[in-house]
């Protein structure tokens, strides 16, 4: 079945997949983050699969957002078991789907260069890498991910421009749907381009089924949608985080969250297609997104 976003209903993707290993006890303090759990504890991730499953999301995200053939080697894994373990983050999700029973996508994660930094980068952006350079680090991650046969790809988290292209041009070249998505803080991207520009990358190219944001403040989902309606003729997605900030040297999140899932009502109602939640963002929280029973807007959107 052809991944496809639907104009005439909302697709609720999943919420934080590490907030929810960590809620079950799981210490995901080493910079492997939750794809260290592909290695001990594959189980645990199909549970939490289940359970954004059961909550009422559409869509599982793979647990490979942190994974990266550097950071596995770091742990003295070799490039064959990397693969493996890339492809095992697809298949823990879709078993997940399968013992579920209820239909649905799933998302292969592809995080930015940065997330495998494991500090905090990819809320920077602009590491000094050109767009073929960072090409090439994400050529045979794509790869690996695109042969285990997810449903979609999730670029996402992404935090400027040149990453965008160089993720863009990956999925032209592998043919694989995909949806495009910037971390941003107010009107633009954590680089400091404009969301104009930003989205604009999407535009005219049909492997991006959809573009948004995540890992955002929710105050800032609204605005995004908009822009990214106009600007890429593209069905939107948005999965906010609770509204902390991540404190990339003390590895942790601090602040106030603002979540709030009726909010979500607000972001179909200007356009969103999809919309779930991202770290900090558990089952109960999905689940009340569901329940807030968000609509399609009903203003479709142009294909380019």
């Amino acid at each position: 079945m052809v991944f496809a976003v639907p104009h005439d209903t909302v697709l609720i993707s999943d919420g934080g997949l590490a907030t929810e290993l960590e809620a079950r006890g799981h210490d995901l303090s080493d910079d492997l983050w939750s794809a260290r759990l592909l290695v001990d504890s594959p189980d645990e991730i199909v549970a939490v699969h289940e359970a954004f499953y059961r909550a009422g999301a559409d869509i599982a995200t793979s647990a490979s957002y942190q994974a990266s053939f550097d950071g596995f080697a770091a742990r003295g894994i070799a490039r064959s078991e990397a693969e493996h373990l890339l492809i095992r983050s697809v298949e823990l999700a879709r078993t997940a789907r399968d013992n579920v029973g209820a239909g649905g996508w799933v998302a292969a994660s592809v995080g930015p260069y940065g997330a495998a930094l494991a500090n905090g980068e990819e809320y920077r952006g602009r590491y000094g890498l050109s767009v073929a350079q960072l090409a090439a680090w994400h050529r045979r991650r794509l790869e690996v991910l695109v042969g285990a046969q997810p449903d979609v790809l999730a670029l996402e988290t992404v935090p400027d421009v040149d990453e965008a292209e160089a993720l863009v041009g990956l999925v032209r070249e592998l043919g694989m749907p995909a949806w495009l998505s910037y971390t941003i803080a107010g009107g633009h991207t954590r680089a400091g381009q404009s969301l104009a520009d930003a989205f604009a990358v999407a535009a005219g190219i049909p492997e991006i089924v959809a573009v948004g944001v995540n890992c955002s403040a929710p105050a800032d989902v609204l605005g995004a949608v908009e822009v990214a309606r106009q600007v890429s003729g593209k069905p939107v997605i948005v999965y906010p985080n609770s509204g902390e900030e991540w404190d990339g040297l003390r590895r942790t999140w601090v602040g106030a969250g603002q979540f709030d899932a009726n909010a979500a009502t607000q972001w179909a109602a200007a356009g969103a297609n999809i919309i779930g939640g991202c770290c900090r963002v558990g089952p109960a929280d999905i689940a009340e997104i569901r329940r807030s029973g968000p609509r399609a807007s009903g203003t479709p959107a142009r294909y380019r």
